[in-house]
């Protein structure tokens, strides 16, 4: 993608500005959080997220930072063809700019989305029945997540179409032979479901490396399970705010191990 901005446009409203600032620290924060739980492959993958407005900008990574170094003054605001609209000595990852704006471009519910390539989850990616409900973390993705095949480096923007169409109305794509993905309204709600979806394949490959027969509860109850960790079952309690405090949990670790990543 190139480095070189257009021309600086008319002064940003007040509110759009603390409006930016507040989702470049949780997109930042998002950044901090996958690398302290392993969950990076050096400066590659890549996290991005919409910001309001009609122009569909988005912040993604500076192209040759590791995670551990973004902070939410360098992320990159580009524009869905890829250029910077603000001066930036960075570049983007070519194929991070490819995935996220097609599915920015396709759901307007992907407010943030979220891109590995962990040990695990290419190992899950590479099995052809993909992901098993093995386990209650596994579960939350059961008939929920979609499947891509492999087409090489995603470096081409007729694979686009092919991307969404797979990723369908779920929160999660398995990119087979290549990593994981997940969507989210909020950068709280793609990070925490890619921490159980990595969990989740942890799980399988660990259960698979036993060698016995594996146990997987019968579909129903897989289904309901599902309902039930996305808050639409008919239960007797329910269990709203536990992502919220998941997610505020998250970020006073961060405030003691990475206190920089709202610079």
């Amino acid at each position: 993608m190139t480095d070189s901005p257009p021309p600086a446009g008319s002064l940003v409203p007040a509110t759009d500005a603390a409006e930016e600032r507040r989702l470049r620290c949780e997109l930042a924060a998002v950044y901090r959080l996958v690398a302290h739980y392993r969950m990076t492959d050096l400066i590659f993958t890549h996290i991005s997220m919409r910001l309001p407005g009609p122009d569909h900008h988005f912040l993604i990574n500076p192209y040759g930072l590791l995670f551990e170094e973004i902070t939410a003054s360098n992320l990159v605001k580009i524009d869905m063809s890829g250029r910077p609209v603000e001066p930036t000595p960075y570049a983007v990852n070519p194929a991070g700019f490819v995935i996220h704006s097609a599915i920015h471009g396709a759901r307007t519910d992907a407010q943030c989305v979220l891109h590995t390539h962990t040990r695990a989850g290419c190992a899950v990616a590479a099995q052809q029945d993909g992901l098993l409900p093995l386990n209650q973390m596994s579960m939350e993705f059961h008939n929920r997540v979609g499947y891509h095949d492999y087409e090489g480096v995603v470096l081409n923007l007729r694979e686009q179409e092919r991307l969404v169409a797979d990723l369908g109305s779920h929160p999660a794509l398995i990119l087979r032979n290549h990593g994981l993905l997940t969507v989210g309204e909020s950068a709280a709600q793609a990070f925490l479901r890619m921490y159980y979806l990595e969990k989740a394949c942890e799980i399988q490959v660990t259960a698979q490396a036993g060698g016995t027969a594996l146990a997987m509860p019968p579909d129903a109850v897989c289904e309901y399970t599902a309902q039930q960790l996305s808050r639409t079952a008919d239960d007797d309690f329910q269990n709203d705010n536990a992502y919220d405090l998941a997610w505020s949990a998250m970020l006073r670790l961060l405030d003691r191990i990475a206190p920089d990543y709202c610079d």
